[in-house]
């Protein structure tokens, strides 16, 4: 058998690098005679970190002949079904998805946040996504999104399947060593990436990290998004008074070992959110996208948003305030998480139970 895999991946972004070690992971315990396909930007760095095949993914005779040689057309997880980024990105998942289907592949969207789609964005997945066999989201909004477009498919509540990360199962590069000992602790871990009205919220993330350093924590800031974070981490540490840290990050171990014995979490990126509610760190969340929002809910998170992107002046809470208060109330909140986690680990399971039925159901027909 063999598994194709779509996503953003090989572009050295540690969300969807974290995706893809869990998934390559499941299948292998799953499926442990199973060829794996990436389709990636890097497809040499991806083959050799995940022991995989890789196609590179802008060559698209390559990657009509990585189609046409899967038993199995995986699209996600990840944000793919949107046109928040542009309409050619939407375009080029959603064509996977219908040559996939087209080819008589057994295809699924899986574990994806779905949208924001304008009219055009969902009349493409509408007409794309025609004959999936299969399809698993990671949130309740995304799933009220994509069931009407998909007819008689059932669309099922799942999660992302970083939550089922585990140390033991992350060794694929030697674990980064942080020269921060217990000296460093009470630890606070930040990460930021450039969004819309990001100036805007640039002195409110300052007053929450000013704060946290004034209660006695040591603040890092953490570029899951690479050299573009990292950007946008200096531009916040440069207007802090304390004097937090950037560490470089290319290893998902080592990164969620800083966030595990974290006391708080500062996070734009939704992966870090992720990593926070698996280890029951409590987190102050920057919802730049609904899917920040959505995991938000999901969890019944207990503290609003540290900052809303485009929200009217005057309208959210004092930031050194809310800093303080997640601190203060850091137990509560740490416990509340580690139940949210005990239920998001079942949901991020049943993206591959849905897998499996799919798997051993019979194979489509091809499609004209």
């Amino acid at each position: 058998m063999r598994f194709l895999l779509s996503g953003y991946y090989g572009f050295a972004n540690l969300g969807d690098e974290a995706l893809l070690e869990i998934i390559v992971a499941q299948l292998r315990a799953r499926y442990p005679y199973a060829e794996i396909d990436v389709l990636s930007a890097t497809p040499a760095e991806t083959a050799h970190d995940y022991r995989v095949i890789a196609t590179p993914r802008a060559d698209l005779a390559s990657v009509k002949r990585a189609i046409e040689r899967a038993d199995v057309v995986l699209s996600g997880g990840g944000g793919l079904l949107q046109n928040a980024t542009s309409l050619k990105s939407l375009l080029y998942y959603a064509g996977i998805i219908r040559s996939a289907v087209r080819t008589g592949r057994k295809t699924m969207i899986f574990a994806q946040s779905i949208g924001p789609l304008d009219f055009i964005g969902k009349q493409t997945v509408r007409e794309c996504c025609k004959g999936v066999q299969a399809a698993t989201v990671r949130d309740e909004r995304s799933r009220e999104l994509l069931a009407p477009l998909l007819g008689g498919v059932p669309v099922e509540r799942a999660a992302d399947p970083v939550f089922l990360f585990d140390f033991e199962e992350s060794g694929r590069r030697r674990l980064r060593v942080y020269d921060l000992g217990p000296e460093s602790d009470p630890l606070v871990v930040v990460s930021v990436r450039k969004t819309a009205n990001f100036t805007d919220g640039i002195g409110r993330i300052v007053a929450a990290v000013d704060r946290l350093a004034d209660l006695g924590a040591r603040i890092v800031f953490l570029p899951f998004g690479g050299a573009t974070d990292a950007v946008a981490s200096t531009a916040i540490i440069r207007r802090c008074r304390s004097t937090p840290l950037l560490l470089p990050v290319d290893d998902l171990a080592g990164a969620a070992r800083l966030i595990s014995r974290a006391r708080l979490v500062i996070g734009v990126r939704l992966h870090a959110l992720i990593l926070a509610v698996r280890f029951g760190v409590p987190f102050l969340a920057v919802p730049y996208d609904p899917k920040v929002s959505s995991l938000c809910d999901d969890i019944a998170y207990l503290l609003p948003p540290l900052w809303t992107p485009g929200a009217r002046a005057g309208s959210e809470s004092d930031p050194a305030a809310l800093a303080q208060r997640a601190w203060e109330q850091h137990d509560a909140l740490a416990d509340a998480l580690a139940v949210a986690a005990v239920r998001m680990r079942e949901l991020a399971l049943r993206n591959f139970e849905v897998l499996d039925a799919l798997v051993e159901g019979p194979a489509p027909s091809a499609r004209r």
